[in-house]
């Protein structure tokens, strides 16, 4: 066990973001992190960068998770050492800030109070802050399942999107046929959707949205860091390249550029800061070339799974925690801009999917210039079994691209 830092990570969550968040840690400071999860996934399963990884099939419950986490920090625990407490999905991050209090006692960690989570957090209290401060979203309506009311779809212009406001109830929710997002064509068709979300007992509200015309290259990401006295330390800003294909992952980016876009950027910082937000920050955007805006979709109280480019370009997503959770260190505003090209899929993928040619263009010269590079491939990760699996990966992410249009 590493002895030499005055802290341990303690990282929950298997899958692609905690392996992310794993290999920060191991690249800034040598540190094999301790993993806390619900069941093995293979992104994390047989890396040889983590100390161990506990599982505990009860995590997800609320009323485990607290009692879960006490017993790791009771565990790991050991003079001089201060567990830092990193979640790597929404429904974790979620019962970190619902439990912060209890927790604080055990680990330290930075994520923003509940009543600002649960504002940013349903949708149509986010778009109403986002209107407050100035920021666009999409013409969007909200559907309540838990009433009967017929849905009034008079003015509405399709095609329309549907997805769920709240998406850790509607997993909890599973049907056959499930989707994440819902691409609808017509009354009818929305209708039908809506009876079958209904019927899986889903009882929250349905977010009805304006399909922003465009491909995954009108996808825009930002990454921003305010520290726990609320300091914005980094700002980013970046283009999706492409975005995962299949009916349940799509919204998950699987390459990006960053970008430069000050505008933007102080835009959303200027947000975050107005409602006292403290954290890694993650905004979804489609750009409207109807009206030439950027559209916020919503923001993610927490570093993305895509959010690695971060670290890649120097700027160690575990050191900003670090620095400010454990050495307290004040530290100047970074508007990230630098060239990078980020992606989790081989580059036949980029080459043979990627419409745009101004971005294709680009693609072929941030490889040339060996401005890229893929997280999950991290050299000092050495277990041969997992090198296998990430390879065959590979090899299926093509046939997944050629035989899922979304």
């Amino acid at each position: 066990m590493e002895t030499k830092h005055p802290f341990l990570p303690i990282i929950v969550g298997t899958d692609m973001n905690a392996y992310n968040m794993a290999i920060s840690f191991h690249e800034a400071y040598g540190i094999k992190p301790i993993l806390i999860g619900k069941e093995p996934l293979s992104f994390t399963e047989m890396s040889s960068i983590t100390e161990t990884i506990e599982f505990d099939k009860k995590l997800s419950e609320p009323e485990h998770f607290a009692d879960i986490l006490i017993g790791m920090a009771d565990k790991y625990r050991a003079p001089g050492k201060t567990l830092l407490l990193v979640g790597t999905n929404d429904l974790y991050v979620r019962l970190i800030i619902e439990n912060a209090k209890v927790l604080r006692e055990h680990y330290v960690f930075n994520y923003p109070n509940e009543a600002l989570m649960n504002q940013l957090q349903m949708k149509a209290n986010f778009y109403e802050l986002c209107k407050e401060h100035g920021i666009d979203t999409p013409t969007t309506y909200f559907y309540d399942c838990s009433q009967d009311v017929p849905f009034d779809d008079s003015d509405m212009m399709y095609p329309v999107v549907v997805k769920p406001s709240n998406g850790i109830e509607y997993s909890r929710n599973k049907f056959e046929g499930q989707e994440k997002v819902y691409k609808v064509d017509s009354p009818k068709e929305l209708f039908e959707v809506v009876q079958k979300i209904k019927a899986s007992g889903y009882r929250d509200e349905l977010i009805i949205q304006d399909f922003i015309p465009g491909d995954d290259t009108y996808m825009w990401d930002s990454v921003i860091y305010a520290n726990s006295k609320g300091q914005t330390q980094l700002v980013t800003f970046a283009q999706v390249v492409l975005q995962e294909h299949t009916v349940t992952a799509i919204g998950n980016y699987t390459a990006l550029i960053t970008r430069f876009d000050k505008e933007m950027m102080q835009k959303l910082q200027h947000f975050l800061e107005a409602v006292g937000y403290t954290g890694f920050a993650n905004f979804d955007l489609k750009y409207d070339s109807r009206d030439k805006k950027f559209k916020v979709f919503e923001v993610n109280i927490r570093q993305g799974r895509s959010s690695y480019y971060v670290t890649a370009l120097g700027h160690n997503m575990a050191e900003y925690l670090v620095d400010d959770l454990i050495y307290k260190t004040e530290k100047p505003i970074t508007y990230l801009n630098e060239d990078f090209l980020f992606t989790v899929v081989p580059k036949v993928v980029l080459r043979n999917f990627v419409q745009n040619q101004a971005v294709q263009k680009d693609i072929k010269r941030l490889i040339k210039e060996k401005k890229w590079g893929n997280p999950l491939f991290y050299k000092k990760d050495t277990h041969m079994k997992r090198k296998l699996y990430l390879f065959a990966r590979q090899v299926n992410y093509y046939k997944k691209y050629k035989n899922n249009q979304w």
